[in-house]
């Protein structure tokens, strides 16, 4: 005998504000495109079904946008009251439908993907798998680098200290932005770091979109002699024929995609081959659903992946590609979570609990500005 279709009954969309402890600082907040970033905006989904099943869905945005996410997702939930919570890719489709009059990609399926994630944690925890196996995973742990110890504001003698630190804790690579006006303090800082760490530790640079052709083109010349793992986004992220003339220049790989919103924005930079590592964001695309076909785009185009923030879900989502990864570790989402991903010998561990293996702190609700809830509890 079958078992009846379970059904989705209740939904808690929550908009929640994480503090960051200093402001941060990259090459856009130092050519006046953007002010430096004081919090995070979460958006997060908490479904139950009428079996009992629950789930939990994260998406973000930086600057802007927060409540906007907030709005779109609270208008869009109660298209998914009565669904089968199995049919993940329907449901994505329907979600996008309900709001395509304000376009399939952006703010709006960011918000989606807040709905879609919590679609497959409810799978993966029914099924007892993290969703790493639910997905078929690759392996147990995955390459790691620290982002949050190198941003542009950090002094020299503390952006060594932040490196050898991440180090010693077990993290594998170390990240810089660079960007600076002066080209030669970029020079400065990445000769002073790379010394400091010695060759054997992976280190990798990140100029935030904000060099023009010329000066890309200069300084990845420069950039040459560091050994880096990449050199990220130093173009415009949507000059994909840019990207793709220093990726077949240049041997020091160019990353670029984490600020594409779309499976069908990473199609056009794979196509264009612009990209050594592709780094796309599970919550930008729109959850997990468009992430999978990225990364299968990605893989069949023999691409290196490297997925942008979020490391509670990237971690899993890097453990099904087939070939090796890179996860960026940021520690600030850490309050928002009652439990930690463990780092050990340059790797993060993929977490074993059911689902994405999370649940938010009491923190995340005190920082929580609004929410609504769709439909009843069981």
């Amino acid at each position: 005998m079958s078992t009846p279709a379970d059904r989705i009954a209740w939904m808690r969309i929550s908009s929640c504000y994480l503090p960051l402890a200093n402001p941060i600082s990259d090459a856009k907040v130092l050519t006046g495109r953007q002010k430096p970033m004081t919090e995070i905006a979460m958006l997060f989904v908490e479904l139950q079904t009428e079996q009992g099943h629950e789930g939990l869905g994260l998406s973000y945005s930086k600057r802007a946008g927060g409540p906007g996410q907030f709005a779109h997702a609270q208008e869009i939930a109660p298209n998914l009251i009565g669904e089968d919570p199995n049919d993940i890719a329907r449901l994505w489709d329907k979600l996008c439908w309900a709001g395509a009059s304000v376009g399939r990609s952006g703010l709006s399926t960011q918000a989606i993907g807040a709905f879609d994630v919590a679609l497959w944690d409810v799978k993966a925890r029914r099924a007892n798998l993290s969703l790493a196996k639910l997905l078929g995973a690759h392996r147990e742990s995955v390459r790691c680098y620290n982002t949050s110890g190198g941003f542009l504001h950090t002094p020299i003698d503390q952006l060594k200290m932040n490196a050898a630190a991440s180090v010693a804790r077990g993290i594998g690579g170390i990240k810089l932005k660079v960007g600076q006006p002066d080209g030669r303090i970029d020079m400065q800082r990445v000769q002073a770091v790379r010394e400091h760490l010695g060759d054997g530790v992976p280190l990798m640079v990140d100029a935030n979109q904000q060099w023009d052709r010329p000066t890309a083109q200069r300084m990845c010349r420069a950039l040459e002699g560091f050994n880096l793992v990449w050199i990220e986004e130093p173009l415009d992220a949507y000059d994909h024929e840019g990207h793709a003339a220093l990726a077949q220049q240049f041997d020091t790989p160019i990353a670029t995609g984490e600020m594409l919103t779309s499976a069908g924005e990473h199609w056009d930079l794979i196509r264009h081959r612009a990209a050594d590592y592709l780094m796309p964001d599970g919550p930008r695309v729109g959850g997990i659903t468009p992430f999978l076909k990225v990364a299968g785009l990605a893989h069949h185009a023999g691409l290196m992946l490297a997925p942008h923030f979020a490391m509670e879900l990237h971690v899993h989502l890097a453990a099904a590609y087939p070939t090796e990864p890179w996860v960026e570790h940021f520690e600030w989402l850490e309050p928002l979570f009652n439990e930690r991903i463990e780092i050990a010998n340059g790797r993060m561990l993929v977490p074993t609990r059911p689902g994405l293996g999370l649940s938010l702190s009491e923190q995340a609700r005190a920082w929580t500005r609004e929410r609504a809830e769709v439909g009843a509890r069981v």
